[in-house]
């Protein structure tokens, strides 16, 4: 069984113990932490997203993206949060494909807040990916159909593939 106040390196180690094989599994301040499972809406913008990505990385040839994998945003006591997708630019190519967790620090960080656990915990979230150092973070709010964008301290909102200030 999974014990308590774990680090990083324990959570990647016992993840897939946890139930749904830890699919849905993050840990916040060493405990771990199972997700709502996503919802339909949420795989459909994962993977309308992806297709952008893929199409954009092919065109550019820059960095490559990543999907679940869990971010280390802090240590002791250790978080790990796993956005829907992290875009690396810098570093060796592919070097985070295979890791469960990293302490790299994506260039962008895409968020789906399509369950209600996801949407209240999203200004932490959006928070510690900022600490960690990640340029933008997007996050996809399906249900509106609306996409935030977050960078530094300005805070832009697409709606319906229109970029538009928020209040």
């Amino acid at each position: 069984m999974i014990a308590r106040s774990m680090t990083a390196e324990q959570f990647a180690e016992e993840k897939f113990e946890l139930a749904d094989g830890g699919r849905w599994a993050e840990l916040i301040a060493g405990e771990p932490v199972i997700l709502e499972p996503p919802t339909t809406e949420h795989g459909t913008a994962v993977m309308n997203l992806s297709r952008a990505l893929a199409a954009h990385i092919d065109q550019t040839r820059a960095g490559y993206a990543c999907f679940e994998l869990g971010l280390i945003v802090q240590r002791e006591p250790d978080t790990v949060l796993s956005p829907a997708i992290s875009y690396f630019l810098t570093g060796d190519r592919w070097a985070e494909m295979d890791k469960i967790v990293t302490e790299s620090c994506p260039s962008v960080v895409i968020e789906v807040a399509s369950t209600p656990d996801r949407q209240r915990s999203i200004t932490d979230r959006v928070a510690a990916y900022r600490t960690h150092g990640a340029t933008l973070i997007w996050v996809v709010d399906p249900q509106q159909r609306r996409i935030s964008i977050h960078s530094g301290r300005k805070r832009r909102r697409a709606q319906h593939g229109r970029l538009a200030r928020s209040r």
